[in-house]
């Protein structure tokens, strides 16, 4: 089956490589379908944004490579890496992608931990005596 849009989505630590192709609308994410992938809606909700944004829901079926990071983080990656494999299909998407925000790559990130504190930012208790 030929690709007609490949992209490539990340969010924290998730990465997503997405694959655009011919059908009815099936979103496949490792091999399962999205809503046992997904199984809280709201998550595979994201995912399908930028097919409702462009009214594709029904034009194409979407296999997604997932791996790394939280469910969140996964469902963030897969609605960038569907959003570029749309403008990358049709340039006509691009306009209306872009003004929804799903081009962006969220970059906030989980800070290090820094030597001589308990976390990130979080200090030991001070002793005054």
């Amino acid at each position: 089956m030929k690709n007609l849009g490949i992209g490539t989505g990340r969010r924290k630590t998730s990465v997503a490589r997405v694959y655009l192709r011919d059908g009815n609308g099936k979103i496949t994410i490792n091999g399962k379908d999205i809503n046992n992938y997904f199984v809280q809606n709201e998550y595979a909700y994201v995912v399908r944004q930028p097919l409702l944004v462009t009214s594709n829901d029904q034009k194409f079926d979407v296999l997604i490579n997932l791996y790394g990071g939280g469910i969140n983080g996964q469902a963030g990656a897969c609605r960038q890496g569907l959003a570029r494999a749309l403008s990358q299909y049709d340039k006509e998407n691009y306009p209306s992608l872009r003004a929804n925000g799903f081009l962006t790559r969220d970059s906030r990130m989980v800070e290090r931990k820094k030597y001589g504190r308990r976390g990130a930012r979080r200090r030991f208790q001070f002793s005054k005596r």
